[in-house]
């Protein structure tokens, strides 16, 4: 289970592991395979692109690296919605704890990256 934490780095971590252990227990299928290792690369990368965009040479540069966080997650939540429709899991409830946490994770990232963009414009 997820343990949910304030700071955004290691609950990005924690995500990644429970990714992991997820994609440890999948079936040993063709499609679970694919999924899963897709679901690997992609649930995994935003706690490392997070650690690159704090420590990010501009406010473009963190915006980017910001916008790449997010766009693996959306892509670990669509991963995971066609794993979860498939049924191409051993036990539902890990899968939908990481979805639950996967959308909030999503939510603090628009609204950082929105945040982020005003605070760009108005300096300009």
């Amino acid at each position: 289970m997820i343990e949910k934490k304030f700071e955004l780095e290691e609950r990005l971590i924690d995500f990644a592991v429970e990714i992991i252990n997820f994609v440890d227990g999948l079936p040993n299928t063709k499609a679970a395979l694919h999924l899963g290792g897709q679901l690997l690369r992609s649930g995994t990368s935003p706690a490392l692109n997070y650690g690159e965009a704090k420590g990010a040479e501009s406010k473009n540069d963190f915006l980017h690296k910001m916008k790449v966080c997010l766009k693996e997650l959306r892509e670990s939540y669509n991963c995971m919605r066609i794993l979860c429709r498939a049924k191409i899991y051993k036990n539902e409830q890990p899968l939908n704890e990481l979805l639950n946490e996967c959308n909030e994770l999503i939510s603090i990232f628009v609204k950082s990256i929105n945040t982020a963009s005003k605070s760009k414009l108005s300096k300009t």
